[in-house]
């Protein structure tokens, strides 16, 4: 329909996709004391979701947001009452601005949870003991105009994973490790 109005559109697939139900940005496995697997979260990882991208001006958000949007034409979860996801601005995604409206924190998700282990214990206290940061949005593609290969567009989305990162670190102590890699990415631009 968009393309019909003239509107640049295209199918993109995201491998490894996060579907976080609970909007913490991240992926949850709760495990005992002996390692059985409880069903605490409907977090999930899907092998594959698909989604569509749209070219628009975004007047709304301020022109840094102008560029490709997400639009899911098979929404999961509900946004503002409604089963809709976006128009979530790529560049919002990939710049972790997750409070803007429009699903940017679903999206965000979607591409670039963390998938974290952890054990419960029986008196309600939890303790992490493993993190990927790797895991989710591996490969986001679209097909290229006029051939049938792929056209990796994952950089849109995600700025690459250059640091590893201890799995028993505090979330402020992870958030400001991420910034820091970010910093040197851009310096070395």
């Amino acid at each position: 329909v968009l393309r019909s109005l003239g509107i640049p559109t295209r199918v993109i697939t995201n491998f490894n996709s996060a579907h976080d139900r609970n909007l913490n940005l991240s992926i949850d496995k709760y495990i005992d004391i002996s390692g059985k697997v409880l069903h605490l979260t409907e977090d999930s990882v899907w092998n594959f979701h698909v989604w569509n991208e749209s070219w628009f001006i975004r007047r709304d958000l301020g022109s840094f947001y102008d560029g490709w949007q997400v639009l899911d034409a098979t929404p999961q979860e509900r946004s503002k009452g409604m089963y809709q996801c976006g128009p979530a601005s790529t560049r919002a995604i990939k710049e972790g601005d997750v409070n803007l409206d429009y699903d940017s924190s679903f999206v965000f998700a979607a591409v670039n949870a963390d998938c974290v282990t952890w054990i419960h214990y029986s008196n309600k206290r939890k303790e992490k003991i493993y993190s990927d940061t790797r895991k989710i949005g591996k490969s986001i593609s679209t097909k290229a105009v006029g051939t049938n290969f792929r056209v990796d567009v994952t950089a849109n989305y995600k700025y690459p994973e250059v640091k590893e990162i201890s799995f028993k670190i505090a979330y402020a102590q992870y958030k400001k490790s991420l910034m820091d890699d970010r910093k040197i990415l851009v310096t070395a631009v």
